[in-house]
């Protein structure tokens, strides 16, 4: 086959596959704010173990996402999707005939955390780094608001499902969707586009293929972090990363709704609220890639981060018994600032570690989910003990504001690993080739 065959570039195709895959995959992001309230009126359960469970679920998310990213380049992208699509689909369907906090842990935890942690930000940058060479910035962009997608389809059907048939009918929804999402990946996903016999998106004869697969996924990804360890811009783009999920899955992702209902709030009117944070962190993150493409990502992660923080800070005096304009207004500006910082962070990790950037970007959306892990548990014991999520709120404030005062600090990248860090991936990939 050649290029000029296909009336629509293959590349655009994969993207979409891409983007229903993660929106059917997102539903769980929804799925605890909507679900602690149901679970501790049932089973009697405090918030902080319900967070607990949601902790082991971002942790494996996180330190799942590097080496999905190697097994990625070892066994291909579609096989890995069809197993990650299975593994949240039965995670969220088993629930419903759980009766003790450990089924929680196992499904919430272990089998969503490691299906969502397959099918993460990792699968972003592989497909974007494989299949796009022009408009890469703003597809990454898109593919990253598929979860902010996911959670403004699913938040309001979850709301409604669990006020008209019950909590487990919104959990067994999820794990459908899930399931319906992989016919689309084994009829139209493809690992590289040399498969189909035509070059990336944008690219010339001068740009090299896609990398060829290796044997040991796992050594790729240790040697990797290895390698990235002694990059100074990693542990700036691992540490401010953290922060990131830390002030948005970990907290708000997480407790938005149960804070909300503390203030007299209804479960429908905040998880609607929620839901629209997806609607313009679409707008948020698609506009980010564009503004990545041709400006400094550096200033971009700072005005970012300095603008979530000050959105935080503010939210704990916007709570009440109904939505008054005010939260409208925290809607719309922590909502457009949501994910935006995967473009740019996604774009430095390419200009640092060059054809490494897929894994490295996996180790640094780790850092991402550890940050939201120890958020998610932390916020939980905070509102059990208080009373109220004030003081997890402003405390991520914070932490954003020290992350805008440190991104612009990360050195300018050079398109590639240096010379001594290239030579050490290129013999370790040939080695485990041989």
């Amino acid at each position: 086959m050649r290029a000029r065959r296909f009336a629509i570039h293959p590349a655009w195709i994969i993207a979409l596959v891409t983007l229903l895959t993660m929106m059917g995959s997102a539903g769980f992001r929804a799925a605890p704010g909507v679900l602690m309230h149901p679970l501790h009126g049932e089973f009697g359960w405090p918030m902080g173990l319900m967070g607990t469970a949601v902790s082991i679920n971002l942790i494996l998310f996180g330190l799942t996402a590097p080496f999905s990213a190697a097994l990625m380049e070892r066994f291909g992208v579609r096989p890995v999707m069809v197993v990650a699509l299975i593994l949240i689909g039965l995670g969220s369907i088993l629930p419903r005939w759980m009766t003790e906090p450990w089924q929680l842990i196992a499904c919430w935890g272990v089998l969503i955390g490691l299906g969502t942690g397959s099918i993460s930000m990792s699968l972003v940058a592989t497909i974007t780094g494989r299949w796009f060479v022009q408009q890469r910035g703003l597809v990454s962009g898109v593919l990253s608001a598929a979860n902010a997608t996911g959670q403004l389809a699913f938040l309001p059907v979850m709301a409604w499902l669990l006020t008209t048939q019950g909590w487990r009918a919104a959990s067994t929804t999820i794990g459908v969707a899930a399931l319906c999402a992989v016919p689309l990946v084994v009829l139209f996903i493809r690992n590289r586009p040399e498969d189909l016999g035509v070059r990336a998106y944008g690219a010339t004869e001068s740009d090299p293929p896609a990398s060829v697969p290796v044997q040991n996924a796992a050594k790729l990804a240790v040697t990797t972090l290895r390698q990235a360890l002694h990059s100074r811009a990693f542990w700036l783009l691992a540490g401010t990363f953290a922060i990131c999920g830390a002030s948005t899955n970990g907290l708000v992702g997480t407790h938005f709704i149960p804070a909300a209902m503390d203030h007299g709030m209804g479960e429908q009117a905040a998880a609607g609220l929620l839901a629209l944070v997806g609607v313009f962190d679409i707008v948020g993150t698609i506009a980010s890639g564009w503004l990545t493409d041709r400006f400094d990502p550096r200033l971009l992660l700072g005005i970012y981060y300095a603008g979530r923080g000050l959105s935080l800070f503010a939210l704990p005096t916007l709570f009440s018994d109904s939505v008054q304009l005010n939260m409208f207004a925290f809607i719309l500006f922590y909502g457009l600032d949501w994910v935006a910082t995967v473009p740019p962070t996604m774009a430095l990790c390419r200009q640092h570690f060059g054809e490494r950037a897929p894994i490295v970007f996996g180790w640094v959306f780790a850092s991402h989910q550890l940050g939201a892990a120890v958020t998610a548990s932390a916020a939980g014991w905070i509102r059990d003990d208080r009373g109220t999520y004030d003081l997890a709120f402003y405390a991520a404030g914070a932490l954003c504001i020290i992350a805008a005062a440190v991104c612009p600090t990360i050195h300018a990248g050079r398109k590639q690993l240096t010379e001594k860090d290239a030579e050490n991936v290129h013999s370790t990939v040939g080695e485990l080739q041989v």
